[in-house]
Parts: structure tokens; C-alpha cells; sequence
């Protein structure tokens, strides 16, 4: 009777390791959909050019009074927003971007890192760059960059405000999302402590996940 109960534990184990083995985080609607809001403007940049005019109505001087929105303070006001606009209007089109789940889990889990500190830097709380993040998690090839931005919960407005890059005066936001070296990316959101929710956008001309 005692080798026909081991017999049957050995049989149950692959049942219980299935369920307590950890699911994989997927990511969500939202960083899903940031990243297809980046390809469409790099594929059709003239094109969502036409999203941006939609706010010029909005600007007072420095402030964005966006309808249901609170007033936001902005550096440059829509001087930036106008330098962007014809940016796309004159950029040559790039390739689309595809999403990466293993770029998604870094970002996010770098979101989850600065957004209870307050921090907006590309630095993780315990030293790590990007690179580091990303070499935890899998492999990665050619060139990669990262993105922070803050306030915006809709995905086109996230990205959009990448775009216009207000208060950066190199652009680097913007050059990140059309650098034409940059085929795969992966956005994560979180909470953040000043400023409501912060997402990170972590970019890679090549990215593979460990099994």
C-alpha cells in the first residue's frame, strides 16, 4: 500500500507545480496600447501630426486647459507643442514598432521602482541602469533607450506628450521615438507619488526573454 501512495504523490506533483508555479505578468490594455500609438506616428507621422493640432485650441499663454482636465503649467507653452507638429509634418516615416513583453515586465517593473519615491530618473533605487534591468530579464541586441513620462493616463496623450518633449531642449524623448534603430518596445505604468501615474517605455532593437 506504501509504494502505491508514493506512487500516486509522484503523480500529483506535476498537477501541484503547475499551480503554484508564478504566471508571467501580462501587460495591461494601456501599456498595450502605448506602444501602438508610437508605431502609428512613426509609420504615419504627417498623419498624427492632426492629433496634435487638436490641442492649440487649449493653450492660455504657459497653460494647457484641456476640457476635463486640471490646467497644466508647461515650459514652453505651445511654442513646443507647434515645433512638434512640424517635426511630423517633415520627418521621413520610420518602421512600426512591436511590442515586447519582456521589455514591458522591465519597464514596468522600473515604474514600480521611481513611482513610490518620486523620482523620475533612469537609475533604479538599487543602482541599475537600463541595461542591467534588461540583462536581468533576457538578451538584448543593437541599440536601446528608455522614456519617462508622467500625468497622462490616455495612451495617446502619453504619448504625445513624448512628442512635444516640453522643457527638454534636446528632444531626446522624441529622438528615442523616431530613432529608426529601435524596433521592438514595451511600455509599464504605475502609480506615482507626485505625480498621479508614471510610465516607462523601454525601447530595444532587439530584445529576447529568458525562458
Amino acid at each position: 500500500m506504501r509504494c502505491i501512495a508514493l506512487f500516486l504523490a509522484a503523480l500529483l506533483l506535476p498537477a501541484q507545480a503547475a499551480v503554484l508555479a508564478p504566471v508571467p505578468e501580462k501587460a495591461t490594455a494601456f501599456e498595450r496600447a502605448v506602444v501602438q500609438e508610437m508605431s502609428d506616428a512613426r509609420v504615419q507621422p504627417r498623419a498624427y501630426a492632426r492629433h496634435l493640432r487638436e490641442f492649440r485650441l487649449y493653450f492660455d499663454g504657459t497653460l494647457w486647459n484641456r476640457p476635463g482636465r486640471v490646467p497644466l503649467q508647461t515650459e514652453e507653452g505651445l511654442a513646443a507643442l507647434d515645433e512638434a507638429i512640424a517635426f511630423l509634418e517633415s520627418v521621413r516615416p520610420v518602421g512600426p514598432l512591436r511590442f515586447n513583453e519582456g521589455l514591458a515586465l522591465a519597464a514596468r517593473r522600473h515604474a514600480r521602482d521611481i513611482g513610490p519615491r518620486g523620482a523620475l530618473e533612469h537609475v533604479g533605487a538599487d543602482g541599475s541602469r537600463l541595461s542591467d534591468r534588461l540583462n536581468r530579464l533576457g538578451t538584448w541586441q543593437g541599440v536601446i533607450a528608455e522614456n519617462i513620462g508622467t500625468y497622462e493616463r490616455v495612451p495617446r496623450e502619453a504619448v504625445i506628450q513624448l512628442l512635444v518633449d516640453d522643457g527638454v531642449a534636446s528632444r531626446g524623448h522624441r529622438k528615442n521615438l523616431f530613432n529608426p534603430n529601435l524596433h521592438q518596445a514595451g511600455a509599464g505604468s504605475a502609480p506615482h507619488r507626485d505625480y498621479q501615474v508614471v510610465t516607462v517605455i523601454d525601447f530595444a532593437d532587439g530584445f529576447v526573454p529568458k525562458r
